[in-house]
């Protein structure tokens, strides 16, 4: 089981939000942006903010830092190493699991995630045969991205999407987010897509529209 940094937003959690770091980054990351994003309304929350294993990164000269997988190319169609990927994917299926012996149900389960941690978001989600309450992938792409429709599971996507992304992102360039957001609209998924001025980051407005969207599925 991976480590964690655990928020609890009141007294016996009702849901459960995972979220997932970047390259090189930890649980800690974004832990402060709960404040920012919750709202008074809401029932109350678990989020959980999961460390990614140390591993040697290839392109950063093999430099180990916590990564969700091994980025061995610039090419984003093939630069996500698929063991690493789907190593990752498990882990996060542990976490899911944990969550649901917590007395969460999969349809009050978020799982969210920036970079890399949005690919592996997606990649969960493709193969989740019991869905959750929603995918929520932030600056970030489908790896595998042409293995897609052979991963998609039966079901996966009727889960809801929100994706959003900076258009002077840097990292990955908006026009790769935007084909995989193509490609999971091709595979039946609903998507939720916004585009900000804004780099390899997340900005406000980009914080207050996840909330509406969370909203909604607490409603729902």
């Amino acid at each position: 089981m991976l480590e964690t940094v655990e928020q609890e937003t009141g007294a016996s959690p009702q849901w459960s939000i995972i979220w997932l770091h970047g390259l090189g980054a930890d649980g800690h990351d974004f832990a402060p942006i709960v404040p920012e994003l919750v709202r008074p309304q809401w029932p109350a929350i678990r989020f959980v903010f999961p460390h990614a294993p140390k591993r040697a990164v290839t392109i950063n000269n093999g430099m180990p830092m916590r990564a969700w997988y091994d980025i061995v190319s610039m090419d984003f169609r093939s630069r996500a190493d698929a063991a690493g990927v789907a190593e990752s994917v498990a882990q996060v299926e542990a976490l899911i699991k944990r969550e649901q012996e917590r007395g969460i149900p999969l349809d009050h389960i978020v799982l969210i995630g920036f970079s890399q941690g949005g690919a592996i978001t997606l990649a969960t989600g493709l193969q989740r045969r019991e869905k959750l309450a929603g995918l929520v992938a932030l600056s970030t792409y489908l790896p595998e991205v042409d293995a897609a429709a052979a991963q998609l599971v039966d079901g996966a996507n009727t889960q809801p999407v929100f994706m959003a992304h900076g258009t002077g992102d840097p990292v990955i360039p908006v026009q790769v987010a935007e084909h995989s957001m193509q490609v999971l609209k091709q595979l039946g998924f609903g998507v939720e897509w916004h585009r900000y001025p804004m780099a390899h980051q997340v900005c406000g407005e980009e914080i207050h529209a996840l909330g509406d969207w969370l909203q909604a599925r607490f409603d729902a």
